[in-house]
């Protein structure tokens, strides 16, 4: 007896369709797995035979065979248990009806469907295979998968449920969801930038990272505003397109941390893990790698706090997912690449002790232990942060000030007629829809200056000591101070404000 159900795993952010093949024949009774199962599908054996038993069916026991074709992609997780305990009701003749549907779901040894992660990317694997019918699922993970619309959804709560309706003995109403009203109400902002106090200049900057896509470094004392001012940044950025809020839906559920409430990542994410995290947490990675920080940072914000205290190993990893937008991870039995395409923002306090610079507090660092607490964050790293910015202290006058400032909506809308002319500008080219995704040939084209600007970041040049890197860095901030100045050229006051946001490149920041 053999028989045979559809099922899926996914490989980085894809979903791939895996044939569930199940040959029952008499002798010593036996339960093997094969086509290169992990652990977790392994055990599946020791929770499908309770479930298929307390769920009301009595099967004679036999040696069962299950093969996950194709066999040379690695399968793992808990979404087989419901494919295959349907695989062996079949080939006993206790399920009937056809079984062209994508079946997942992990079983409890009572017969209960429990959710399982990845279903997004499974879900959209089937608008390549027409020929099948839907999904049966697990009730819990109904609405992730209703997020591709033109995919049929049918949840159960059990398996004695997923028999009766295959074989035509009850029905299961098609699962709907309005992912457009889900879109539109996740896109509302919990902080804004009005409840920031002073620091004009830190706002005006981030104004122009929002603006241009670029990268961010503020050095302040403790206290001065840095943590506030970056967990309002997602707010001043533009809404995300509903097809980057299915690709960063995709990776969240992927992680396993997508949740249940909230099908939809709607807003752009905001991500801030802590210092002490490993290369592996940040960038992804593990026997069967997942997605780390910088790819659940995809089209939002990794706010890095505390800059130097990371490990330097963990901050050199940055190095790709900055420049290439993606992450590839290679190991021994696979090799997967997710998409890390996000804005770094850091923060740092410009001493040991953090009172560098500040008036109402005296610092205690020596100069060799300041070098030597910014030799922490390599040469290469800062070259790949385009925005530098000083937030000192605050003055008494700001603190009591109760007035509110420019709004997130405002600043938001300015950000957006920015981008549209960069959009504009870049049409046709793949990939490139800011400013910060500009290469030097590019900027050679777009980033124009005249006589007058040239002299102006000659100076600056050389009296900091540019790199090649930040020169061109210098270019493309001024572009976008252009572009939200409305414009057309690069002129003297936006090389000189791009230069301005160079604060770790002034040799005097140490005096």
């Amino acid at each position: 007896m053999v028989s045979r159900v559809f099922s899926g795993t996914v490989i980085g952010i894809d979903g791939v369709l895996i044939s569930v093949e199940v040959d029952i024949t008499p002798g010593m009774p036996g339960f093997n797995i094969v086509g290169l199962p992990e652990n977790a599908v392994k055990e599946s054996r020791e929770r499908v035979v309770p479930a298929i038993k307390n769920s009301g069916f009595q099967i004679p026991p036999r040696k069962i065979t299950v093969n996950l074709a194709p066999a040379d992609i690695r399968k793992e997780g808990t979404v087989f248990d419901l494919p295959i305990a349907l695989a062996i009701l079949k080939a006993y003749g206790f399920v009937r009806g056809d079984t062209d549907y994508l079946i997942i779901g992990e079983l409890s040894l009572d017969g209960c469907v429990r959710e399982v992660k990845g279903v997004l990317p499974l879900a959209l694997s089937l608008k390549k295979h027409d020929e099948m019918r839907g999904m049966i699922l697990p009730f819990g993970n109904k609405d992730e998968a209703s997020l591709v619309g033109d995919v049929k959804v049918f949840p159960v709560r059990n398996l004695q449920e997923a028999v009766l309706f295959i074989n035509g003995e009850t029905e299961i109403e098609e699962n709907r969801f309005d992912i457009l009203s889900v879109y539109r109400e996740g896109q509302n902002d919990d902080v804004d930038f009005k409840d920031v106090r002073g620091q004009e200049h830190a706002k005006r900057a981030l104004e122009v990272a929002a603006a241009g896509g670029h990268n961010v470094l503020m050095v302040g004392p403790p206290g001065s505003g840095k943590t506030m001012l970056a967990r309002r940044l997602s707010t001043i950025l533009p809404p995300m397109t509903l097809d980057e809020s299915l690709e960063t839906t995709k990776i969240h559920s992927v992680a396993g941390i997508l949740p249940r409430e909230k099908p939809l990542i709607a807003a752009r994410p905001f991500r801030a893990p802590h210092h002490t995290i490993s290369d592996v947490g940040l960038v992804g990675g593990g026997a069967n790698p997942k997605p780390g920080e910088v790819s659940l940072a995809h089209n939002g914000v990794l706010f890095l706090d505390e800059l130097p205290e990371f490990n330097r190993n963990v901050l050199e990893v940055l190095r790709q997912p900055l420049e290439d937008g993606h992450v590839v991870i290679t190991r021994a039995k696979s090799s997967v690449a997710y998409p890390s395409k996000f804005m770094l923002v850091a923060a740092m306090n410009p001493c040991p002790c953090g009172f560098l610079g500040d008036p109402y507090h005296q610092c205690t660092c020596s100069y060799s232990s300041i070098s030597k607490y910014r030799s922490r964050i390599s040469g290469p790293l800062l070259d790949r942060i385009d925005i530098q910015i000083e937030v000192p202290a605050l003055k008494y006058e700001h603190l009591k000030d109760v007035t509110t400032g420019t709004d997130s909506r405002t600043i938001r809308e300015r950000v957006q007629k920015a981008r549209e002319i960069q959009l504009l500008r870049f049409n046709g080219r793949k990939g490139i829809y800011c400013n910060a995704h500009m290469d030097s040939r590019m900027i050679k084209e777009f980033c124009k200056i005249d006589e007058k600007c040239e002299e102006v970041l000659k100076r600056a040049v050389e009296k900091f000591g540019f790199s090649a890197r930040t020169y061109f860095r210098v270019l493309k901030v001024a572009r976008t101070i252009a572009d939200l100045e409305g414009k057309d050229a690069i002129d003297a006051p936006c090389i000189q404000e791009a230069v301005h946001y160079r604060t770790l490149d002034k040799r005097d920041i140490f005096r």
